[in-house]
């Protein structure tokens, strides 16, 4: 196992100063240590992987030492495009340090969503040409040591990206101290479990990744409800909105809910001016905001720091709405449900979940054709 404050300070001490990315679970010790140790403008929480590797970038050509940008491999679709338009050698050969978290290893146990993305990883960075080294938990930290040293010779010499292949349990413990406090009525799931009570027979859910569709699949089971009604987008982070959309669009009978959160939706925020575009009178977009990137260990979001009812308002949505306690979700989950789209509600809550909290029994093929037959009727 190599320690986590060791991996830290030995990249500090091979000149590498600048940290962007977002966060991953296999990650989240490096992550945390990176956030309570780490001055706010050298370690930043990016919106997505792209956006990371444009602001490494932009730090190398300032000051011509190597940035580390941190990610999850199913990040690596986020961050194609600059890795072979910008940093490759044949372009701009732009030296970068990649840690990635390998979510999805072969024969590994895992979710689903990770089970592609797993097992291309390393044919992905043979494809792009990028060198890598991977560490675990039979590493120590003299080994982690000298795959740093071997990455940043090599990058100093071919002035083109390197990557980190982290597996699961590779970084000892470490709990994040610079925690966002709060004090909402509510954490997302009794925010969940409120807005079920004003939905209609009809009414279909488009949910977020993460802990959020499996908080919507628990609750269903627990009010005794099916799951036709509910499409689970357990990977894709960010995209829920527009799958949202891609059904509201052909089903104009219906209320169509994305259950989104904050994270998720400033990872493609742009999508907004979409959504808002096509005028979709069924479309009902709710936010749930806890500051946090919560199922990946907790790291902060700039979610509380922006104006997102403005955002959706300037982009073009019809009507904004805003909750913080029981009684404001309430009363505007009502008004939303009747106001002529797109709408937006944002809930504000706090972070946390229960330590029980469980996955979703059924295979994603099972929620895909399920939705289905019920978009059918």
């Amino acid at each position: 196992m190599v320690t986590t404050e060791l991996f830290y300070n030995y990249l500090k001490e091979k000149g590498v100063t600048f940290f962007a990315g977002v966060p991953d679970s296999l990650l989240k010790n490096f992550c945390a240590y990176l956030t309570d140790n780490e001055e706010s403008d050298k370690n930043i929480i990016a919106a997505n992987e792209g956006n990371a590797l444009g602001m490494a970038a932009g730090h190398y050509l300032a000051t011509g030492s190597i940035p580390l940008v941190y990610m999850q491999n199913s990040g690596l679709g986020n961050i194609v495009n600059p890795l072979t338009s910008l940093t490759d050698p044949l372009v701009y050969s732009i030296p970068t340090l990649l840690v990635i978290g390998w979510r999805g290893e072969p024969n590994k146990k895992d979710e689903p969503q990770h089970k592609k993305q797993g097992l291309i990883t390393l044919e992905l960075l043979d494809a792009l040409g990028i060198k890598y080294s991977v560490l675990g938990e039979e590493n120590s930290d003299d080994e982690a040591k000298i795959e740093i040293d071997k990455a940043i010779t090599y990058m100093k010499e071919n002035k083109e990206p390197y990557a980190i292949v982290i597996r699961k349990n590779t970084f000892s413990e470490y709990k994040l101290k610079n925690k966002i406090a709060t004090n909402f009525d509510m954490k997302r799931e009794e925010a969940i479990e409120v807005l079920l009570d004003y939905l209609n027979e009809k009414d279909t859910i488009v949910s977020t990744t993460g802990k959020t569709s499996r908080e919507l699949f628990e609750l269903r089971e627990k009010r005794n409800e099916g799951h036709e009604k509910d499409f689970l987008t357990v990977g894709s982070m960010g995209h829920a909105s527009q799958i949202a959309l891609g059904i509201a669009l052909n089903k104009k009978d219906r209320n169509v809910y994305c259950l989104d959160g904050d994270g998720a939706a400033l990872m493609h925020l742009g999508g907004l001016a979409i959504i808002a575009s096509q005028e979709v009178k069924n479309f009902k977009h709710i936010v749930i905001n806890n500051g946090a990137h919560e199922s990946v260990g907790g790291q902060p979001t700039v979610g509380f720091e922006i104006d997102i009812l403005g955002i959706a308002k300037g982009c073009g949505y019809k009507e904004v709405f805003t909750a913080s306690t029981k009684a404001e979700l309430q009363e505007n989950m009502k008004k939303l449900a009747k106001c002529e789209g797109p709408g937006l509600l944002e809930i504000r809550v706090n972070k946390g979940s229960r330590d029980d909290l469980g996955r979703p029994t059924t295979t994603t093929i099972e929620n895909k054709e399920a939705l289905m037959a019920f978009l059918d009727k």
